[in-house]
């Protein structure tokens, strides 16, 4: 009989519902639901680095996409699912009152950012972060040791030190502070209630300091010695956590009749989107899998007996399970890939976005479809143009930190920075350079695993920059030097997720059982240029002192 998986993946501007065949992994239907008051731009103040989503983006999105799904699905497939399972974005936490309900679902919140889900590149808490990252430094034991030795803005405890030091309404309203992969697995199965919570391993490990060693968290006092207002949090934190090949518990009869699926079937922990698209994408020791999309999440997993008692310095964690149970999973990635594009992009286009819509010589439909037209056509139009440009020719180096560094060693007070700029720069021209960059950051990564002794022979990419430009990827490809695989599925997070749905109904007996028959297959290669990765070699080496100036600057 005929099962199917269904995985939820939640991205930074929408939710996507994939339904999966767990006999051969054919990817039967599939739902993207943009969110409504995210994509309204309320909440955010980008200027501020302030990024916020409403819980109810998060609830309606996933009603929509789910039932979006039966009409593409086959007669019936609803009542063959057999598990559900989530990946979010992360670290994405909310504050949550004594009853488990998210803050900004209550009427007196409802209007309230700091009530809201705090996304994953939200960095109003870079003062919190340092504070952590000293408090660790001095502490007897350095309780991020196993989270790369640096704590980020973009984590939980930052944020949620931040936003009840700015507002006391929240402060005293929030009992506890919830991550979104964490959260939705509780919300299907009416286990948001504190007595009721349990969390999964992935985002405990990597963003809230979780480690087995200590017991769950750092001490209570470690915590009020950075700021009373996160007393006693860490003892409202379950102690114990779970690998998403673990089952949170059955579907609610709620949330059943919501969906249109069997109420009972059994819904996974969930986990951060890069962790379940690794899974996707047949992840191993020496094969790093890099999610390529607004920013990147570079996922590899290592062997007990490999990574033995190392702590792989300025990643953003390593926990056993992360990835997959049995494994030490290890996470880095870079706070902007595709956003720094977009930044350009929009740079260029602010004539187009603006003049127009004060112009009366067009109708507004007409003028509106114009703007849409270039805005589609922009970054293609530069890729095609900057890939005639010859390895070095423009003199241009640019660094990749435009929405601070994620890694390697965290730091999101970094601006990006431009060289080389004359009057016979051109857009093209400049944007090749920005190309460069993240290529080059995506390096500075590779090059700092295999430094602290993680083998890394081999690159896996996925997500929406990997299908889009060739010229992207074949620069990064002769920048890193080495052979570049492309997977096939165009949602390999919920791919992903629906992996762990599939293990977790027993369909599967473990996730390698299920990977064999569910995971993506390769749909294209690239293979780097000797000529160029030899020019690479030189020009990264510009990217390196551009960046230690830029560093050097600002000390």
């Amino acid at each position: 009989m005929t099962s199917y998986a269904l995985g939820l993946d939640y991205g930074s501007d929408s939710v996507r519902a994939l339904l999966v065949d767990t006999a051969n992994g054919e990817e039967v239907a599939t739902t993207v639901v943009p969110y409504k008051r995210w994509n309204q731009g309320l909440y955010s103040d980008p200027a501020k680095d302030q990024f916020r989503q409403h819980p109810l983006d998060y609830l309606e999105g996933l009603e929509q996409a789910v039932q979006g799904l039966w009409k593409e699905a086959p007669e019936g497939a609803a009542r063959q699912v057999v598990g559900i399972s989530f990946d979010t974005t992360g670290s994405t936490p909310v504050p949550v009152d004594s009853e488990g309900t998210a803050l900004a679902l209550k009427p007196e919140f409802a209007e309230n950012p700091n009530a809201m889900f705090v996304l994953w590149k939200d960095h109003t808490a870079i003062k919190e972060a340092q504070q952590i990252t000293a408090a660790a430094e001095a502490a007897e034991v350095n309780y991020l040791k196993y989270e790369g030795g640096i704590y980020s803005s973009e984590w939980f405890w930052a944020k949620a030190m931040h936003v009840m030091r700015e507002d006391a309404s929240v402060h005293q309203a929030a009992y506890s502070w919830v991550e979104h992969c964490d959260w939705m697995p509780a919300v299907l199965t009416g286990t948001t209630h504190p007595s009721k919570f349990r969390a999964g391993r992935c985002a405990a490990g990597h963003k809230v300091m979780w480690h087995e060693s200590w017991g769950g968290y750092p001490p209570n006092d470690f915590f009020t010695g950075l700021d009373p207002v996160l007393d006693g949090l860490r003892d409202r934190l379950p102690a114990d956590t779970f690998t998403s090949a673990e089952s949170v518990g059955p579907l609610s009869d709620e949330w059943a009749d919501k969906l249109g699926l069997p109420a009972g079937i059994p819904v996974g922990f969930g986990a951060f989107d890069c962790h379940m698209g690794a899974v996707a994408a047949n992840v191993k020791p020496g094969v790093l899998t890099k999610v390529m999309g607004t920013s990147t999440c570079d996922i590899t997993v290592a062997s007990y007996e490999d990574i033995g008692e190392k702590c792989i310095r300025g990643i953003c964690g390593q926990v056993d399970g992360s990835v997959i149970p049995g494994m030490v999973g290890l996470e880095a990635g870079q706070s902007a890939f595709g956003d720094l594009y977009a930044w350009f992009r929009n740079l260029i286009n602010w004539p187009v976005n603006n003049l127009l819509a004060t112009t009366d010589k067009l109708d507004e439909s007409t003028r509106q479809a114009l703007v849409e037209e270039i805005e589609d056509k922009t970054l293609a139009a530069l890729g095609a143009e900057a890939d005639q440009v010859p390895v070095g020719a423009n003199g241009i180096t640019a660094l990749d930190w435009v929405n601070g560094r994620r890694t390697p060693d965290a730091d999101q007070t970094l601006s990006m920075a431009i060289s080389g700029l004359k009057m016979g720069s051109q857009a093209p021209q400049v944007f090749r350079s920005l190309v460069e960059a993240t290529a080059f950051g995506a390096r500075a990564i590779i090059e700092r695993f295999k430094n602290e002794g993680v083998d890394i022979s081999a690159v896996v990419v996925i997500g929406g920059i990997s299908k889009k430009s060739d010229f992207v990827m074949q620069v990064c490809a002769d920048v890193w030097n080495c052979q570049i695989d492309v997977l096939e599925s165009e949602q390999s997070c919920a791919l992903g997720a629906a992996i762990f749905a599939s293990t977790i109904a027993g369909v599967h007996g473990s996730v390698e059982e299920a990977q064999k028959v569910m995971a993506s297959p390769v749909c294209k290669t690239y293979t780097p240029d000797a000529g160029n990765a030899k020019q690479y070699d030189e020009l990264y080496q510009k990217y390196q002192a551009l960046g230690a100036f830029v560093e050097g600057d600002r000390a």
